[in-house]
């Protein structure tokens, strides 16, 4: 009968064990070595561990710490915008719940923070819809059904944002969306100053290719009326153009920048954005995309102004959009509610930058005013503010 004996492969010994001595003899050094070459191998792995993660340390040391607090504060923007990206969904939510203007019955308003998308797409990895079942029971309880959105905000906008407990709410609020009845307010620092300091922009906007080094889409003015010798003459409009109207009024100005109160009649995508950028040759500060029609690169700031915020053109693209949802009316939901409006305080990067710039905050004759600069939003019922 066979028996194995040594472990080395392909050796069996026959009897009790005499020539196991021998065989021990011969075989004992290539063990030996094969088992000493095994311990080794995870000892050499967690080196490599070791020395990668002392690399990846030397990297962050070697990056110098930002010594400019507007510096600082961009770089700290930046990287709150990726976390939001890698955050669970239950710290997100969390997060929205400390940010709550409004709660009722019927309604949650929260103050939407910059780079957070409402909803999901391509690279998106977490939105605020995702968030909405936990979010909800945070508020109301494990037994909560879901939040449901009124309206959206783009990514990069700040600001009034309304949910609804139940979805036939959230149907009632957005036809008021729809038919123009809810009223909106938006603050934005722009680059220069408009001229006149109020009006109305009433031209429509339609989307187009534009045709630079990358190609790419994006929202345009389709006017309606050109200037021929001197006169207004109408021209054809596109059938895909969409009726935009935006009102506007300067706030406060320097001789580079102003503070703006917007309030869109209509409701197109990318409206403010396009009619301030196009129409009166103001983009919006931090605004990346419509601040040159042919080009996807970071918006090109005067010496003046870079000097004001203390950064260098190069630092430019971490540069957020400077547009603020500061106010929103919305009318009675019921017979025997009165309208509801609400008021958000602007983001911290947003009151840096008025101070930098040589703006003032509004007083509470204007929109929001005073209660938006103070640490907690509001809301109020309808009347004029305390």
């Amino acid at each position: 009968m066979a028996a194995p004996g040594c472990s080395a492969p392909g050796l069996w010994v026959r009897g009790s064990g005499q020539c196991l001595g021998s065989l021990f003899t011969l075989y004992s050094k290539p063990l030996c070595s094969a088992a000493a070459a095994a311990a080794s191998r995870p000892l050499d792995a967690q080196r490599l561990a070791e020395r990668l993660r002392a690399q990846k340390q030397q990297q962050k040391t070697k990056e110098p710490a930002p010594t400019n607090p507007v510096q600082r504060r961009v770089r700290e923007l930046v990287r709150f915008t990726e976390q939001l990206q890698r955050v669970h969904p239950n710290v997100l939510a969390k997060a929205l719940s400390r940010g709550i203007v409004h709660q009722d019955k019927d309604l949650v308003v929260i103050n939407k923070p910059y780079g957070l998308p409402v909803h999901g797409g391509p690279g998106v990895k977490l939105c605020i819809s995702d968030v909405l079942p936990v979010l909800a029971k945070i508020l109301h309880g494990p037994k909560a059904k879901p939040l449901h959105l009124c309206h959206r905000l783009d990514k990069e906008t700040t600001g009034v944002m309304v949910l609804a407990w139940e979805k036939e709410v959230a149907h009632q609020v957005q036809e008021l969306f729809r038919t123009r009845q809810v009223t909106k307010k938006y603050w934005a620092i722009t680059v220069r100053v408009p001229v006149p300091e109020a009006g109305v922009v009433d031209i429509p906007i339609i989307e187009k290719e534009a045709q630079g080094q990358q190609h790419h889409h994006k929202m345009t003015l389709s006017p309606s009326y050109r200037v021929d010798d001197g006169k207004m003459v109408r021209v054809r409009s596109s059938r895909n153009a969409q009726l935009a109207v935006t009102q506007y009024q300067v706030l406060s100005s320097s001789l580079s920048a102003a503070l703006l109160e917007l309030q869109p009649i209509t409701g197109i995508k990318h409206q403010l954005r396009v009619h301030l950028s196009f129409g009166l040759d103001c983009p919006v500060l931090g605004d990346h995309k419509y601040s040159d029609w042919n080009r996807l690169a970071p918006q090109k700031l005067s010496a003046g102004i870079l000097k004001k915020l203390g950064l260098q053109q190069s630092k430019a693209r971490h540069l957020p959009l400077h547009l603020h949802a500061c106010q929103l009316t919305l009318p009675a939901l019921q017979p025997q509610k009165e309208e509801l409006t609400l008021l958000c305080r602007p983001p911290r990067y947003f009151v840096n930058s008025l101070r930098r710039l040589g703006l003032k905050m509004p007083s509470r004759d204007h929109s929001a005013g005073d209660e938006a600069a103070q640490p907690g939003a509001q809301s109020r019922r309808s009347g004029s503010l305390p």
